[in-house]
């Protein structure tokens, strides 16, 4: 009987250590992370260092830029993309890169993840020149807290830092609103290389510590990532010659090299034709009764051309129209009323009771906005016709119902002077016939 008391006493041996071993893992286990109880870490990662420091001259630089965090941050800093890219490769830039803007650079910059710490060099390597590093927010840490700020750092490798600026904002000249987040780059001339930053969220940019010099300013929608120029992306350029202090608007648009052709022409009315072309048209370079023609089919009749509208002019004066025809409406209207007798005046509606005080909590409180001058940004914008994409074709006579007509354009120029011609027909449609029958059976007002 002793055998298997002995047994049952090791079995509960067996137990306790396994539980021992259960709870000693548990323990372990949550002693990763923030303490139980404890406030969770909402705070970002904040830089600490830069090397070399702003400001600094450092002759012969072989070394990788290092910026040094308070804490690890993501690998991925903006929840996707690979590591490394560069500001000249041909691709979208990923991963970090993403977040570091290096110039004046020539060719890719290679971006490495050292947990607190990232380290930046140009593949070409370290040249005699004054470098521009900006940082961008969206570093992460590992708690997903994002960086919001942004900091900037000028050294040079042998060049005195100079102390001009260019500053400046963008717009987009067809779509007449700012052009956010542009790619902004100032090239000292004859070099072919400049110096980077991104406009912020008002279409507003300001690069300092430049030398004096003549530059050409590029800026660029850059929609594809690349932090280049692309051949379908918007984008303006001006030359400046910097002394002290310059400040630019530039006016992206698409620069098509392929010229401009006719798409569509679209039945208005009996007297008027809406032709669209595959891209925007130079405002200055309107159209005229010597490069656009209407014939009337099968035997290309000739038909006078009354009035060329731009769209915008269209509409302006189909607004004009309306505003007028409403305002006599409502005159006849006034006239014909009997203002004699009048009506009972309404009750006051009680007043509204006054809203409870909401509680203001950390995360309702608004973000700060960047500031958009409007009206400087509607001055600006009024200094250049607006380009577009339409023309308006007024006729001398009515066009014939169920007939079909051409439009012939020839010399038709796209925003950077390229000519093009082109047909496009329609058919005037058969004029609607109303239905009177309930009219005649409708008894008529005494």
């Amino acid at each position: 009987m002793a055998r298997p008391a002995r047994r049952s006493r090791g079995q509960a041996q067996i137990a306790r250590l396994l539980l021992a071993g259960a709870a000693g893992l548990v323990l372990a286990c949550a002693s990763v992370g923030d303490p139980p109880g404890g406030p969770p870490d909402v705070a970002p990662p904040k830089i600490i260092s830069i090397k070399p420091e702003s400001g600094a001259v450092v002759p012969g630089f072989k070394d990788n830029l290092v910026i040094q965090f308070d804490e690890t941050v993501d690998e991925q800093p903006s929840g996707g993309g690979g590591r490394g890219g560069g500001s000249g490769s041909t691709s979208a830039v990923s991963g970090l890169a993403q977040q570091i803007l290096l110039s004046p650079v020539a060719g890719p910059v290679k971006v490495s993840w050292h947990r607190n710490n990232i380290s930046v060099k140009p593949k070409e390597g370290w040249k005699r020149r004054v470098y521009r590093l900006q940082v961008l927010p969206g570093f992460y840490d590992l708690r997903r807290n994002r960086f919001d700020s942004s900091a900037t750092v000028l050294f040079s490798t042998g060049p005195e830092i100079g102390q001009a600026r260019i500053g400046g904002i963008v717009l987009k000249w067809v779509e007449q609103t700012i052009l956010v987040r542009a790619l902004i780059e100032a090239v000292p001339l004859p070099d072919t290389v400049g110096y980077l930053t991104v406009a912020d969220s008002g279409g507003q940019f300001n690069l300092e510590n430049l030398q004096p010099g003549r530059y050409i300013v590029y800026a660029t929608a850059d929609e594809n990532g690349d932090r280049r120029r692309g051949l379908r992306e918007a984008y303006d350029s001006v030359e400046v010659t910097l002394d002290s202090s310059a400040n630019v608007a530039l006016f992206a648009f698409p620069h098509d090299t392929v010229p401009p052709r006719t798409r569509t022409a679209t039945f208005v009315d009996s007297i008027t034709v809406r032709v669209e072309f595959s891209q925007p048209l130079d405002p200055t370079k309107s159209l005229d009764t010597t490069n656009l023609q209407v014939l009337e089919l099968p035997d290309s009749t000739p038909v006078a051309v009354a009035q060329i509208l731009t769209q915008r002019q269209f509409d302006s004066l189909q607004t004009s129209a309306r505003q007028k025809a409403d305002s006599e409406a409502a005159a006849r209207d006034t006239t014909a009323r009997d203002t004699t007798a009048r009506p009972p005046r309404p009750r006051p509606a009680p007043p509204p009771a006054a809203p409870p005080t909401p509680t203001v909590r950390p995360s309702d409180r608004p973000t700060v906005r960047q500031h958009v001058d409007t009206a400087l940004v509607r001055q600006l914008l009024a200094r250049r016709p607006v380009p577009s994409d339409k023309i308006v074709v007024k006729l001398a006579r009515p066009m014939k119902p169920e007939t079909r007509y051409v439009v012939r354009v020839q010399g038709a120029t796209n925003l950077i002077g390229r000519k093009g011609d082109g047909d496009v027909s329609f058919t005037a449609p058969k004029p609607e016939v109303r239905d009177t029958t309930n009219d005649a059976r409708r008894p008529s007002r005494p």
